[in-house]
């Protein structure tokens, strides 16, 4: 009889896999990929460096899944600010603060998951993560439009280029070690998301 394995060890196994996903994040939101070798990892997770590699065979996927599980939470994050109460141009205004606020609380995670320099593998990871932020912004850019707060526009085009100007224009607060004016600098890049949509009001 082939064996199966019980909810119990199912759910032991999932919650490892978990910790070695939040050790990670956590060790890269404090210095970078780089910083999240498995070395580093194990203790952090509080098993063996060997365990990881029952869950993640190599380097390159346990960085790919950090990837994804951290960028996920953000793209659920704007979603959330794109879908909530009112108009569009509120709604729209609401995720691009969304998107910034985070960046800016946790500006070294940030800076990983939108520019560090990182292996090919990764960087397929991004920019599919890049066209999920910008399916986002689609959803909210035809609602726009069909209500008339919005310019007509290609919207694949406008929600794509929103996405880069968001990293582009994030690049230098993330960097920048110092305090970082959040509110100044949201609400720049938010007057910038709007124009560049022809939001009306």
């Amino acid at each position: 009889m082939a064996y199966r394995e019980t909810a119990s060890v199912r759910a032991r196994k999932d919650g490892v896999r978990q910790s070695i996903l939040e050790a990670a994040r956590t060790l890269v939101a404090e210095g970078g990929f780089r910083a999240a070798q498995m070395a580093a990892v194990a203790p952090r997770a509080g098993i063996a460096t060997g365990t990881i590699y029952r869950y993640f065979p190599t380097q390159i996927e346990l960085f790919a899944e950090t990837f994804r599980s951290s960028s996920q939470r953000e793209v659920d994050a704007m979603q959330a600010a794109a879908e909530g109460e009112g108009d569009c141009r509120q709604r729209l205004s609401g995720a691009v603060h969304t998107f910034i606020a985070r960046a800016l609380r946790n500006r070294r995670l940030a800076y990983a998951l939108i520019a560090e320099p990182v292996d090919p593998q990764m960087e397929a990871e991004r920019l599919e993560y890049r066209r999920a932020y910008a399916r986002v912004l689609e959803r909210l850019l035809e609602e726009g439009i069909a209500r008339g707060e919005f310019a007509g526009q290609d919207v694949p085009v406008t929600a794509a280029a929103l996405v880069g100007a968001l990293g582009e224009t994030l690049l230098g607060p993330l960097l920048r070690s110092g305090p970082t004016a959040r509110e100044s600098v949201a609400d720049s890049i938010t007057a910038l998301c709007l124009r560049a949509v022809g939001a009306s009001g």
